[in-house]
């Protein structure tokens, strides 16, 4: 198991406390509360522009990371895309297999 592999269990163990959040929830507080909602890239440095720079710059501080991420990975899952939990789309497809073996989460009854 790699360094890489550590991180993204550390994440999705992290992310289990949100499992039986309904994704509506997240959603709200997503929108209400996540500082990309408030900010742009413009004027970002070129290497600031990637996905894992957008993330680090973008999501700092960011009261509702693990909800926006856990979020995400819900409704996209591996079709993931752009900037979301902090993440880039490739670390986020990356734990995707982590954080299905975590088990069932909240859906529509």
């Amino acid at each position: 198991m790699t360094d890489a592999d550590l991180w993204l269990i550390g994440i999705a163990w992290r992310l289990d406390r949100l499992r039986w959040v309904p994704t509506g929830v997240l959603n709200d507080l997503v929108q209400r509360d996540g500082s990309c909602m408030w900010q742009s890239a413009d004027g970002l440095p070129d290497e600031e522009r990637t996905d894992r720079g957008l993330a680090a710059r973008l999501c700092a501080g960011c009261p509702v990371q693990d909800e926006c991420l856990e979020l995400e990975l819900r409704t996209a899952g591996d079709d993931t895309i752009g900037v979301w939990g902090a993440l880039s789309d490739e670390d986020r497809r990356d734990l995707h297999g982590h954080w299905l073996r975590r088990g069932e989460r909240w859906s529509k009854p």
